[in-house]
């Protein structure tokens, strides 16, 4: 089962900036993942504190104050620390994301390394744990799983500071062990303290471990293991393996003497040591010949002891101590001349383990300064090509490089980089005025598509001709994108049809047409009653277009009043009739039907002009005015 899978975190966003994507490693204080930070675009590494020591402010303060420490440091050979921060219950780090493995994974799949490659790496382990020294900082837990390497051979150390930060919490005292029991030094088992000459015993007990394979001391428990780091001489590493050089048994001895005063007072003197070894060493080793299969409590030590532990202090019975090895002793009257050639001594290790090509990591679909980062942070040097469009991958993103990712290359050398520029903008054309069928034209060579024409009345732009667009003249939109085109359909005539001629005449004129064209014919209807227009309602006209206007003269023998044509038809009550013009409809309507009258409401256009229930719109035009019998029906316009 992946166990990724059910750890809360994965998925989770620490301080809204680093999005947790898969958990990489599980140790004894904390648990390492792999992270997006999105404010920089890049992936970094987050080591999270277990809770039982975030739940400690005393820890919490001193983790804070190591991590600003340990962020001052700048080596090629230190993981680098670039943030710090509280997320709930989570203290964490923001690291360097660098890919690769443990040196213990190595140490698992290959077994004891060549006595150059040993060297080669430790040269620059050395380095880092210098570089800590010379800034006053002790590392406390050295050990091949704080050492990461690549497959191209580059080295870095891990997790500076992080001990410190534990031994000053409420979960310590005076007294106790912090550490690694497989790589700690005697004074650390005895009281708990440690100096730069701490990290040096446990770095010549992991060049022990290089050479043969294994820890120098195995043991039932912990307790058992100390015992022997305090009571017994680390042996010589030439005794489980015949090739081993006497120079490299002195280097061990050295720096494993169980009296801090007989060490190489730190890391860089230890690297003086180990770069003048490397030098005498013959160029290539061919096979290797070990001592026996180590026993099955030295195998079960050499697992169980690699995990960092807070344990108290070992009270160990004094015995007399065994004299120290005096196989190699540190004239530092020389080590004062090596120290003048110091920089030829680094540049030394830098040669002996920096390899001379680098993989093209993947630069594509990051910002274009996080690529840059990366790609300087693997020896390579960055060249900016034109950008190039694109409607899919946002400005300022990686679209493609050369050479592309994972060709192999010379450090130095230069990847050219094409960014995005974004989706390319256009600017709407301006089209107003134009017929449609050119409209459509000009937004085409700008790089627009016509979604749809919206067909709008207008009293200033003929008909047939584009009044405007959406998104309007002048904008800058997304090449590709749609444009609504609003047509003219000019004017529309009015419905005056049963209006009275001189409400249907005013309102022509007042719509900005000419009804000086009426025709009067004999009808039933009333006399002056509108009967027929010519165009129809509804047409679409140009303004000052002529209207031709029939109105009812009445019948020939004159229009009556059906109890006036029929005797047996009784008369009825005559009453006024409210004129409504020029008022709310619904006002107008509810009004007339208080007074007994029926109401028929129609719509002066019939389309392109909003109607809906007539709500806001005022009456335009009322047929009949003066009396007419009570109960009549009115008919109304707006």
């Amino acid at each position: 089962m992946d166990t990724t899978l059910s750890d809360p975190l994965v998925g989770h966003t620490l301080d809204g900036r680093y999005r947790v994507e898969s958990r990489i490693a599980r140790g004894g204080m904390a648990s390492v993942y792999l992270a997006l930070d999105v404010r920089l675009d890049r992936m970094v590494a987050i080591k999270v504190m277990h809770r039982s020591l975030a739940e400690d402010p005393q820890f919490v303060r001193r983790f804070i104050g190591e991590a600003k420490s340990v962020a001052s440091l700048s080596h090629p050979n230190i993981v680098h620390v670039f943030d710090q921060g509280t997320d709930g219950d989570h203290v964490y780090l923001s690291m360097e994301y660098f890919p690769g493995k443990t040196l213990r994974a190595v140490l698992d799949e290959r077994g004891p390394l060549a006595p150059r490659e040993a060297l080669e790496i430790m040269i620059p382990v050395l380095a880092a744990l210098g570089s800590a020294h010379l800034a006053g900082l002790i590392h406390r837990d050295v050990k091949p799983e704080n050492v990461l390497m690549t497959e191209d051979g580059r080295v870095k150390v891990v997790d500076f500071g992080l001990v410190r930060a534990i031994e000053g919490g409420n979960q310590t005292r005076s007294g106790v062990m912090i550490g690694t029991v497989g790589y700690m030094a005697p004074e650390q088992v005895t009281t708990g303290q440690a100096d730069v000459r701490a990290d040096v015993y446990a770095a010549g007990i992991m060049l022990f471990e290089l050479l043969t394979g294994r820890q120098p001391f195995g043991g039932e428990s912990p307790v058992s293991v100390a015992y022997r780091h305090v009571h017994e001489s680390v042996p010589a590493p030439s005794s489980f393996s015949y090739d081993i050089a006497p120079a490299l048994d002195a280097l061990v001895a050295a720096a494993t003497a169980k009296d801090p005063a007989d060490r190489p007072r730190d890391a860089n003197a230890m690297l003086v040591a180990a770069v003048e070894v490397h030098r005498t060493l013959p160029a290539a080793t061919t096979g290797r010949h070990s001592a026996p299969p180590r026993p099955a409590q030295v195998e079960q030590a050499f697992h169980t002891g690699s995990h960092t532990m807070i344990q108290p202090a070992i009270q160990i019975p004094p015995t007399t101590p065994p004299r120290s090895r005096r196989g190699f002793r540190v004239n530092w009257g020389i080590v004062a001349l090596a120290l003048v050639m110091v920089g030829g001594i680094a540049f030394s290790g830098w040669y002996f383990t920096t390899p001379r090509t680098a993989i093209v990591p993947d630069l594509v679909q990051r910002n274009v300064e996080a690529a840059r980062q990366l790609a300087e942070s693997n020896g390579f040097t960055i060249k900016i090509a034109e950008g190039r469009y694109d409607a899919k991958v946002p400005k300022d993103m990686v679209l493609e490089t050369s050479p592309v990712k994972g060709v192999e290359a010379e450090r130095g050398s230069v990847i050219t980089i094409i960014a995005s520029r974004g989706p390319e903008m256009v600017t709407v054309p301006k089209v107003e005025g134009k017929t449609e069928a050119d409209a459509r034209v000009a937004i085409s060579d700008a790089g627009l598509n016509v979604s749809r024409v919206r067909r709008t009345p207008s009293d200033t732009i003929a008909r047939g001709l584009v009044i405007k667009t959406d998104p309007v003249v002048g904008k800058k939109v997304e090449k590709g994108s749609n444009v609504i085109l609003a047509v003219s359909m000019g004017l529309l005539l009015p419905d005056v049809v049963n209006m009275p001629r001189d409400q249907a005449e005013a309102l022509m004129r007042e719509n900005g047409f000419d009804p000086s064209c009426v025709n009067e014919v004999v009808d039933d209807t009333q006399q002056g009653t509108v009967i027929a227009q010519e165009p129809i309602a509804g047409a679409e006209v140009d303004k000052g277009a002529r209207v031709c206007l029939t109105v009812s003269r009445g019948p020939d023998t004159g229009w009556k009043w059906p109890w006036e044509q029929d005797p047996s038809v009784a008369a009825p009550d005559f009453v006024p009739v409210p004129d409504v013009r020029f008022k709310d409809v619904n006002e107008a309507k509810r009004e007339l039907e208080a007074a007994g009258f029926r109401v028929q409401v129609h719509k002066l256009f019939s389309r392109g002009r909003p109607g809906g229930d007539g709500a806001g719109k005022r009456v335009r035009g009322q047929n009949p005015l003066g009396q007419v019998p009570a109960g009549s029906t009115i008919n109304l316009w707006y």
